[in-house]
């Protein structure tokens, strides 16, 4: 039981080291025009530790969104080579970029959650209502 814990801690400093270190490429070391402001908001890593995933959360519409995934992909060679370069260490898991939409589908549920709560409350008074006459 404890080796799999040990392992679990590993993956997730792991995670969490590239997450921060993508974020600073793509914030200070990216000259590509089609990248707009951008950060990494989570690095998921497949059980093996061959490839993960790189969550990109971009300020802008989704036209901005695209470009911006475009102009990571064609850096992915120089993220790649910054990564080893800063983290020394030997193997480093093939990346791929991501959109982050979590923010936006939890907007659209705080939403739909408000309209809920509203129209309860509207049925909940016009029957307290009827009940009264």
């Amino acid at each position: 039981m404890p080796e799999h814990r040990a392992r679990e801690h590993h993956r997730n400093r792991v995670q969490d080291t590239l997450r921060e270190e993508i974020s600073v490429i793509i914030d200070g070391e990216l000259s590509d025009p089609r990248i707009g402001s951008a950060t990494c908001t989570e690095v998921t890593l497949e059980p093996g530790g061959k490839s993960g995933h790189a969550y990109i959360q971009v300020v802008g519409d989704e036209a901005e969104e695209q470009s911006t995934l475009e102009g990571l992909v064609a850096a992915r060679g120089y993220i790649r080579s910054q990564l080893l370069m800063r983290l020394g260490v030997r193997h480093l898991p093939e990346i791929s970029f991501h959109i982050d939409s979590s923010e936006k589908i939890n907007a659209r549920m705080d939403t739909l959650l408000t309209r809920m709560k509203k129209r309860s409350a509207r049925r909940a008074n016009s029957q307290s209502g009827a009940a009264r006459t």
